[in-house]
């Protein structure tokens, strides 16, 4: 049950709950969305979920049919491999600029979420690995001083995390990505964007090449 606060909060919290159930597998494709269903399951009146099946349609998510209403469309394979080479393009941007920009407090908070990663790594425990992964990169985000690039990773945020979700918990996947983030960093650290742009893209790519090649 979602809670009611400000309106706005409410029709975000909807449609981000309505939203991971679909990239998480809760609906499948060709499910149904009822209205009335989705309102007394989350505990909301019809209006933020309806408001929410239109977002959704304009994302591909969901697609209404006459006559039986919103159905999901999911995510394909297809999808997938879209979601991926995107993140290749714009998070290997945000990398270069961030190495051009970032500052000594965010320097610090990135290299101490690698450190602990590293840690986390010898106690065998992946999942804080993966807990700290969005943070890693989010810090890169924010200190490529990029309004309309961060805008862009907050519209794509669901995608990027259930991409990495797939990739995540796969064998072998958190020593890589460990590695990978140590080297990200010190480019950074070196201020040598070109660098980085080159390692975060080696990064997602091999992301990829786990999930298809596995």
């Amino acid at each position: 049950m979602i809670l009611e606060t400000d309106d706005r909060s409410l029709r975000i919290r909807v449609f981000n709950a309505i939203e991971n159930a679909i990239l998480d597998g809760e609906y499948k494709d060709g499910d149904s969305l009822n209205e009335l269903r989705l309102s007394k399951e989350l505990g909301v009146s019809r209006t933020p979920v309806r408001e929410a099946l239109m977002q959704l349609e304009l994302e591909g998510l969901v697609r209404n049919i006459p006559n039986k209403g919103a159905v999901v469309v999911g995510v394909t394979e297809q999808d997938t491999h879209d979601i991926y080479e995107i993140r290749i393009r714009i998070e290997g941007l945000a990398s270069r600029l961030c190495a051009e920009k970032i500052t000594e407090e965010e320097l610090h908070a990135l290299e101490q979420i690698v450190e602990l990663q590293e840690f986390y790594l010898m106690k065998n425990d992946t999942e804080q690995i993966w807990k700290l992964d969005s943070d890693f990169h989010k810090i890169i985000y924010d200190a490529s001083r990029s309004r309309p690039l961060r805008s862009t990773l907050s519209n794509f945020h669901n995608y990027i995390k259930k991409a990495r979700d797939m990739s995540m918990h796969t064998e072998g996947r958190a020593e890589k990505t460990v590695a990978e983030h140590r080297a990200i960093l010190d480019a950074i650290k070196s201020r040598d964007g070109a660098l980085a742009e080159q390692l975060t893209a080696e990064h997602i790519t091999n992301a990829e090449d786990n999930i298809f090649n596995k």
